[in-house]
């Protein structure tokens, strides 16, 4: 006898190229799709870069629109699930607003309802206004009723969505991100890609790739790559992502006096071969994240980080190529420490690094078979 398939409904944004998105693309091409059937409720009516991949492998993109206008979000929630489900487990990623989710969820009878924290916001969380902490407040009340489970990204995102205290509800643990390796073990010529990007073969290229938004800190970034290229003639900077701010940092970077060192190629889907034919460095000053996925890729590749010191430390898997340093710190202090690191490369070989990476945790190898075996244990206690 056949086993019936569990059926999935992931909640998530967007379908777009992003940390969270790709990593649940990484599980869908490498879970059982005859025994695990995923779904993606999106909270937008645009077509995503993801949508085509999806519905070719046997998975749906269902719009549910309007997460601002809750009474109406709550009547598109529950048509989906009925018109779509039944659906034995609810596993949203969209932070707090999870608690909105998992509570219609509860309404509708799914039995398995998972809160899933990618992101420490505790930062932002601390300089809101009375109605924004309302809402995270209640928010976070309803995933501790309505959540039967939570994962966190790391340690730090945990907190963030679950309390301080999680570690002491068997409700919440820490699941890792994955990522596919196998681009990362291609052999990429540096001329060719470099040519392609118009980025002399001998330029220092420091890149970074993430949405343009306040996050990701691009204005700080700009202001490093200017004082490091006071002191090295031959670098350049490439900029990797879309998003709202781009246009403020593409007038930014003409500002100053640097247009022709920025390379913006918007979304790309080949970050490996970016990474190791083209990257000399990757520079992340994000003023928040939940782990930074893309820091794993990085080490797969063998290139060395400079990071802001709130990235939480479970992504320094290969500590000779991480260098923290804290947001405190002028820019100043961040480009010498970006001269410094450059060296940081020549004391470990590209394939010893994957190496390390492919033995970890974040392998989605050893990820996809984690979550496959959470979800049957969650069905098994639930269903």
């Amino acid at each position: 006898m056949v086993q019936p398939s569990l059926r999935i409904l992931h909640v998530v944004g967007e379908m777009n190229r992003g940390g969270i998105e790709t990593w649940l693309m990484h599980i869908l091409r490498h879970i059982d799709r005859d025994r695990f059937q995923m779904d993606f409720l999106v909270h937008t009516t645009q077509p995503c870069a993801y949508d085509q991949e999806i519905c070719a492998l046997g998975s749906k993109v269902i719009s549910c629109p309007h997460p601002s206008r809750p009474w109406l979000y709550a009547h598109n929630f529950k048509r989906i699930l009925r018109d779509y489900g039944p659906y034995d487990i609810v596993h949203s990623h969209v932070h707090h607003f999870s608690g909105y989710v998992l509570r219609l969820a509860q309404q509708v009878g799914v039995s398995v309802r998972i809160a899933h924290s990618h992101l420490d916001t505790s930062s932002i969380q601390a300089k809101a206004g009375w109605k924004k902490r309302f809402y995270i407040d209640l928010m976070k009340r309803w995933i501790a009723r309505y959540a039967t489970t939570g994962l966190a990204a790391s340690s730090i995102a945990a907190a963030d969505l679950f309390g301080l205290a999680w570690q002491t509800d068997p409700r919440w643990r820490t699941l890792y991100c994955g990522v596919d390796l196998k681009p990362f073990q291609a052999l990429v010529d540096p001329v060719t890609v470099r040519t392609e990007l118009g980025i002399p073969i001998d330029a220092f290229v420091i890149g970074h790739i993430g949405r343009f938004e306040q996050q990701k800190n691009h204005q700080f970034l700009l202001e490093i790559f200017a004082e490091i290229a006071k002191r090295e003639p031959k670098m350049h900077l490439l900029l990797v992502g879309d998003g709202s701010l781009r246009p403020e940092i593409e007038r930014k970077v003409i500002q100053i006096g640097l247009a022709n060192r920025v390379i913006f190629t918007g979304v790309r889907p080949d970050v490996p071969r970016l990474m190791l034919g083209a990257m000399d460095l990757f520079l992340f000053p994000s003023l928040y994240e939940g782990l930074g996925l893309v820091l794993i890729e990085a080490q797969a590749a063998g290139v060395p980080c400079v990071l802001s010191d709130i990235v939480p430390k479970e992504a320094d898997l290969i500590k000779p190529l991480m260098h923290r340093i804290s947001l405190s710190q002028p820019s100043v202090s961040w480009a010498e420490v970006v001269l410094a690191a450059r060296q940081a490369k020549l004391k470990i070989i590209h394939m010893e690094a994957f190496s390390l990476v492919e033995q970890s945790q974040f392998n989605i190898q050893k990820n996809g078979r984690e979550l496959e075996n959470f979800y049957l244990k969650l069905s098994q206690k639930y269903g």
